[in-house]
């Protein structure tokens, strides 16, 4: 895009410039959303039954059902929702025939994710509705800034090296100040000082300006990024070996230490375990138990190792730790594999609350380590 490069850069050689994007753009969708007719009652699936009738219900009737759903039902519900597109009065009076005896509605109803997210926001915390409305739009619901900034700032500062100064300045400005310190941190130093010195004198940048750089980065880097990123397959494997039971992985783990033992070395490195739970700090511990249903902690913790147990027992009163070891105690012989689920349990619960920000997960592997 030379023009608009050209209107924020100074003349600098032998910088390349962003590249002209297509004079094509691709229209947003609607304020109405999804158009097409809903599918006979017949034809819909349980979620999408629940999301009519829900908007159908409307705000004061359908408040203290929103209340009572946990996280992937909302997820579910708000997926169904955001793409029913419009539902005809003789559908939404079908299902409430059906689920709620005879009530009728003399309307039809329209869900969107403009609609959703409204809806959710009437009773669901600010900061939840956004993590759910993010997960239901997928990442074509981000903006290209949010974008940018979870792309690896290696990666980043690699594609910005050589573009102008200036440029580089208007995109970090617009990134997390964190990701843009990451980013700046690997610039070359020439660059990365005149990059500091441009955003503390930086004027705004005028609206057309800034569309077209968007554009451009959209065509020229994150498109090329989706199409060539891919996962490391260690990683991969690590998160399939997470998902087995302790015999599978063992049998599993075996065979491919016989086979490549150095792979086997690396998985085992970037797994996350039951076991890991042990390294947590006392504050993770204490939001993994507030979370956690106390009958499967008491499963999981009766095939635990002493280390895992203390941890645990360390951020309970004394009272607790002992109705926790009398439960136990009461469970008598459990089977393994009900000891593996609730133990899988256990570490998928904290990844989320590390994926949400509430916990930091931090495995240490030498000069490996990784904070989830």
């Amino acid at each position: 895009m030379a023009q608009t490069t050209a209107q924020i850069k100074d003349a600098d050689p032998g910088r390349r410039r962003l590249g002209t994007p297509p004079a094509r753009s691709i229209a947003p969708a609607g304020p109405g959303g999804p158009s097409a007719p809903s599918a006979p009652p017949g034809e819909m699936s349980g979620p999408e039954r629940a999301a009519v009738l829900l908007l159908a219900l409307g705000q004061e009737h359908g408040s203290k059902i929103w209340a009572q759903l946990d996280d992937e039902e909302l997820r579910q519900l708000g997926v169904a929702m955001s793409t029913l597109g419009t539902v005809t009065a003789s559908t939404v009076e079908a299902l409430l025939v059906e689920f709620v005896a005879k009530l009728s509605s003399s309307g039809a109803v329209m869900g969107n994710f403009e609609h959703t997210e409204r809806l959710l926001t009437q009773f669901l915390p600010p900061e939840r509705v956004a993590g759910l409305m993010d997960e239901i739009r997928g990442p074509a619901g981000r903006n290209m800034w949010e974008k940018l900034s979870h792309v690896p700032e290696d990666v980043l500062a690699n594609y910005l090296k050589n573009e102008y100064p200036q440029t580089i300045a208007v995109v970090l400005s617009k990134l997390t100040t964190t990701h843009a310190g990451r980013v700046l941190a690997i610039l070359p130093d020439e660059v990365a000082i005149d990059v500091v010195s441009r955003m503390l004198k930086m004027d705004p940048v005028q609206k057309d300006v800034m569309d077209r750089l968007e554009q451009t980065l959209r065509t020229e880097f994150i498109s090329n990024l989706a199409r060539t990123r891919r996962r490391d397959a260690h990683e991969v494997m690590a998160e399939i070996f997470n998902s087995f039971d302790r015999q599978t992985e063992t049998r599993f783990m075996l065979a491919l230490e016989e086979q490549n033992n150095e792979a086997a070395e690396h998985i085992k490195k970037l797994m996350f375990t039951f076991d890991d739970l042990a390294k947590l700090n006392n504050g993770a511990i204490q939001t993994l138990m507030r979370q956690v249903d106390k009958e499967k902690l008491a499963v999981a913790l009766k095939g635990a190792g002493e280390a895992v147990r203390s941890v645990f027992y360390a951020n309970m009163s004394q009272r607790a730790a002992k109705m926790l070891g009398e439960e136990m105690e009461a469970l008598g012989p459990v089977r393994l594999k009900d000891v593996d689920e609730a133990q899988l349990g256990l570490v998928n619960l904290a990844k989320d609350l590390a994926a949400k920000g509430e916990i930091i997960i931090v495995k240490s592997g030498g000069d490996e380590e990784l904070v989830y």
